[in-house]
């Protein structure tokens, strides 16, 4: 075994001979935002290089890859590319064994084995998988860097290679041997040669959803790369893949404190408004506060909620919150064919993509919809939560909703994002809702008259909704609207809305800078927590799939939610200060210490001469109070424990809209759009007579 790993170990140095080795991520100077990418993969010293040939690979796949995978999606089933797919992995059974021996794991190693032989007779030489579905026998997706990686091998620098986006010195050393393990190398015929050809263009099938994620979300899709691949790449060389091996983690981490208990962020008292006791309230309470009763009631007590939440089983706000992940509904992809496949008519594929010019010398602005086939049905306009574009999934969920009950949809993109900016005039900088209102009712107004010029017809009535950051603006957007009627909305609803913005994002801060209590372990933790969401996808198609909890505690939900919001805001910021993609920028040697508070006050309080007091209540729901209590028009939901919000906040909200506002028991932000109480409640709202 010695002389096997000595082997091994000199295939690698000859591999990576040119390459000096990435060195362990410390950070000596305090930063905001870890930088993920510097942690897993150390210094981009080759950023130049790899940015180049990025850009290349992304014209190869869009003008080469994909159409020839579009062909053989459209020309071979989904439930054929799956099988195909399966034969190929039961060929590579080689690689997995051979890496399994080499780091000494004989379990897994066996366990291969009987997946091997398990899957070559009753599935059929792997078309199916018998060893997993009858036998539990869960697959060990080894290869040869894994192996080189358990003989301590360095993995050098960050590379982009021709056709490979994203490896390492030792990662290419690894696809060698992979290749030299391959079966299929071995047998050159010309039959075989368009065999392993057509298994080739399978694979890269697959793999054109990611792709295409990557690029359209994000304004840095190589930077964005660059980390799902070093997070990914290390999750693999510590075979955090495995659920044996996740769960061994998790033993490790029991006795783990969270430094908060997920009620930090809450300011007010927990004390129910129908029960609080007024005459108890003493004159040296109010004294203390220099308040009224009544406004002492606003600020300090809870207020009930309107729909209950049955056996919500609760964690945390910010784990609660990550459950807006669960929001689906049926058909939305249902298709025998591949996404990709011209033949696809599932709801997903049906929406169709346009643009509209706002501003010469501008980008045009994208936008999705999808009518009905009476052309002057009712139409429902989706503005998603911040940093969320026109590819939102919860706008398609929206969408499929509405579409249901007789509405065209209109999906745009949140006007906190880095295409809104593209297409705003020059330095433009999002933020402030009325401001961002009045662009989003000109490009709605310019996209519903040319859809109705195009096709000829009249929206019978206009709905818009709008979830968190989109929720805000909806409602702001509404308030021009009472005051200068320009787009003849019927029906505005607001989901979660951040009722002092300012207070919003202090609160998103707090959460991003959580990591900062755990330092000395961030990597594994970080590699964890993605290895256990990588786990629940993948588990999201197995029959009877259901969660009632999320396998996260706190801190890890406050890892995701903080890299997350953290990534849109550094996307926006990129796209504000015209940062090329193609070069080596400076950009994220500052962007790790900007936070959203820092953002305010930089490109909006210090931009526009304002004042902090002003802008607090400005971009706040209290400067609409007006249209909020005179008229009915519009509906708000918002839960009673969302972390975005306080119990004050909520108290002054219902002051102001009565029974206009529904307040849920549970699901913080946006983490009870699964439950079917807000569903059917939301259904009763767009029902159409």
């Amino acid at each position: 075994m010695k002389q096997i790993k000595i082997i091994f170990i000199i295939l690698s140095v000859f591999f990576m001979a040119n390459f000096s080795y990435a060195e362990e991520y410390i950070s000596n100077t305090p930063t905001k935002h870890p930088d993920y990418a510097c942690m897993f993969l150390g210094e981009d010293k080759c950023e130049n290089f790899n940015r180049k040939v990025f850009s290349f690979n992304t014209k190869l796949n869009k003008y080469i890859i994909k159409p020839v995978d579009i062909l053989w999606a459209s020309i071979m089933p989904k439930y054929g590319m799956d099988r195909i797919r399966g034969i190929y992995n039961n060929i590579e059974f080689p690689k997995r064994l051979i890496s399994s021996i080499i780091q000494k794991d004989f379990k897994g190693s066996g366990r291969e084995t009987l997946r091997f032989l398990t899957n070559s007779t009753i599935g059929l030489a792997g078309m199916f998988d018998p060893a997993k579905t009858l036998f539990k026998l869960e697959p060990v997706n080894e290869n040869m860097e894994q192996a080189l990686a358990k003989c301590k091998c360095n993995q050098g620098h960050y590379l982009v290679m021709p056709c490979i986006n994203g490896c390492t010195p030792r990662e290419l050393c690894g696809k060698c041997l992979d290749t030299a393990l391959n079966p299929t190398c071995y047998i050159g015929t010309p039959i075989l040669a368009l065999i392993k050809l057509g298994f080739t263009i399978n694979e890269t099938a697959y793999m054109q959803p990611l792709a295409d994620m990557v690029e359209s979300n994000f304004a840095d899709s190589y930077d964005i790369a660059k980390k799902l691949y070093g997070i990914e790449n290390y999750i693999k060389s510590e075979n955090l893949d495995r659920t044996d091996v996740i769960d061994e983690h998790e033993k490790k981490y029991n006795t783990f404190a969270d430094n908060t208990d997920g009620e930090t962020l809450r300011l007010s008292k927990d004390i129910s408004i129908d029960n609080f006791d007024v005459e108890n309230v003493t004159y040296t309470d109010l004294l203390k506060e220099g308040i009224t009763k009544e406004s002492y009631i606003l600020k300090h007590s809870k207020p009930s909620a309107d729909i209950s939440l049955d056996e919500y089983n609760a964690q945390s706000p910010v784990i609660d919150s990550m459950r807006t992940a669960l929001f689906n509904l049926p058909d939305i992809n249902d298709s025998i064919w591949s996404d990709l496949s011209v033949w696809n008519r599932s709801f997903a594929n049906r929406i169709k993509t346009a643009s509209v010019q706002l501003y010469q010398g501008r980008e045009k602005y994208k936008y999705r919809y999808l009518l009905q086939k009476n052309k002057n049905a009712p139409v429902v306009i989706i503005f998603p939560s911040i940093g969320e574009g026109i590819k939102s999934y919860h706008s398609v969920v929206f969408g499929k909703m509405f579409y249901d009950a007789g509405y065209s949809v209109l999906i745009e993109g949140s006007s906190f994002q880095w295409e809104f900016v593209k297409s705003m005039p020059q330095n433009y900088t999002p933020g402030i809702p009325s401001e961002d209102a009045k662009q989003l009712a000109l490009i709605t107004k310019k996209i519903i008259s040319e859809l109705e010029d195009k096709y000829k017809c009249k929206f019978k009535s206009k709905t818009i909704i709008g979830t968190s950051f989109g929720a805000i603006t909806t409602l702001f957007l509404a308030n021009n609207e009472y005051k200068n009627n320009t787009l003849n909305i019927n029906k505005y609803i607001a989901i979660n809305p951040p009722i002092e913005l300012l207070y919003a994002m202090k609160s998103v801060d707090g959460i991003n800078q959580e990591w900062q209590k755990n330092p000395d372990n961030l990597k594994e933790r970080v590699a964890l927590t993605t290895a256990k969401i990588l786990k629940l996808w993948n588990k999201r198609n197995e029959k009877n799939f259901n969660i009632t909890t999320l396998p996260f505690n706190d801190y890890e939900a406050k890892l995701i939610t903080g890299f997350i919001m953290h990534q849109k805001l550094s996307d926006l910021i990129m796209t504000i200060e015209n940062k090329p993609t193609n070069k080596k920028s400076d950009f994220y040697e500052n962007i790790y210490n900007i936070n959203y508070t820092d953002y305010l006050n930089k490109y909006i309080i210090e931009a526009k001469g304002l004042k902090y007091d002003d802008l607090n209540y400005d971009t706040s729901l209290y400067s609409i109070s007006d249209y909020l209590e005179n008229n009915d028009n519009y509906k708000i939901y918002h839960s009673l424990d969302d972390y975005l919000v306080n119990n004050h906040q909520l108290n002054m909200l219902k002051k102001y809209s009565k029974n206009k506002s529904v307040f849920l028991s549970n699901g913080s932000h946006l983490g009870f759009l699964y439950r079917n109480e807000f569903i059917e409640e939301l259904k009763k709202e767009i029902a159409i007579n």
